[in-house]
């Protein structure tokens, strides 16, 4: 069930990236309303007599944490959405992608041991990247910036999964979500009125665009990996959102017309063949282990 689970995640966030850069809205628009949005269809299962006794009992650690992941997460929106808008959708997938690279960082950093197929799957994944990135860095100075945005969207993604997976260790998938999505679209609120940002006024061909990333990417992408992370951990969630890259680079091709060059096919390859090396080479823990059914 979770490897199915895990296939319906990688779907929703690989739609993504060729949805909000085909958007006719600006970035932080885009990012809060998918977050405000998902917010108001969680609203319903929040009010349960359940959850409405999870969020009284809650510690105070519990809502830091939230906070603290709906932050990450507004910073991951800011950073990559508006990476989108400067650079090529297959750059910016894959440079956000590499939070495998940082969650590994941050775990040596916290005194973590790290396996050495790790290692080599981190590797061969960067050197990915630096195929891609140094095709993309040929085009212009906004595609450059949009490089580094995307570096940081996905160390800020990095952030927003670890402390997720904390938050999952005593928090319900819908309890987690509705605090950490509800405090990112405050905070992307407050960066929209304070930057000027419209947030209405957009065409339908914007609001349908919006709905949609909030349906697949917010919805079935988000919410699904916050469900995984209590049953894997942030490398191995990370290392399968891998895939993200290839997807949403085909369907940037089908649905933009941004078919990749031969670097990024070279790029993309590495970067597979990374992940296939740690998940046939590194032994699971027993919580990441595939339901039977």
């Amino acid at each position: 069930m979770n490897v199915l689970l895990a296939a319906v995640a990688v779907l929703g966030v690989s739609l993504s990236g060729p949805l909000m850069a085909g958007t006719p809205a600006p970035a932080l628009a885009i990012a809060f309303w998918r977050n405000a949005l998902a917010e108001a269809v969680l609203l319903p299962a929040v009010l349960t007599t359940r959850n409405r006794r999870e969020l009284r009992t809650m510690t105070r650690a519990d809502v830091r944490t939230c906070l603290f992941a709906g932050a990450a997460l507004a910073a991951h929106f800011a950073t990559w959405v508006t990476a989108l808008k400067l650079t090529s959708v297959a750059a910016a997938i894959a440079l956000v992608s590499m939070q495998v690279g940082w969650i590994a960082l941050i775990d040596r950093l916290r005194g973590k041991a790290i396996a050495p197929a790790v290692l080599l799957g981190v590797g061969l994944a960067f050197s990915g990247v630096l195929v891609i990135t140094g095709v993309d860095l040929t085009l212009s100075r906004d595609a450059l910036i949009g490089d580094l945005l995307a570096l940081v969207g996905g160390l800020t993604a990095a952030i927003y999964t670890i402390t997720g997976a904390r938050a999952r260790e005593s928090l319900s998938t819908t309890t987690y979500t509705f605090l950490c999505y509800g405090s990112c679209a405050v905070i992307l609120l407050i960066g929209c009125l304070v930057g000027g940002v419209p947030l209405v006024g957009f065409s339908a061909q914007a609001w349908a665009g919006i709905l949609a990333v909030t349906v697949t990417a917010q919805l079935l992408g988000h919410s699904l990996i916050n469900h995984l992370l209590a049953v894997m951990s942030p490398m191995l969630v990370s290392l399968i959102l891998l895939i993200e890259v290839p997807g949403a680079a085909l369907l940037a091709t089908a649905m933009l017309g941004q078919a990749p060059g031969v670097g990024v096919y070279a790029g993309l390859a590495l970067i597979l063949g990374g992940l296939a090396v740690v998940v046939t080479r590194r032994p699971p823990r027993p919580s990441e282990v595939p339901d039977s059914d």
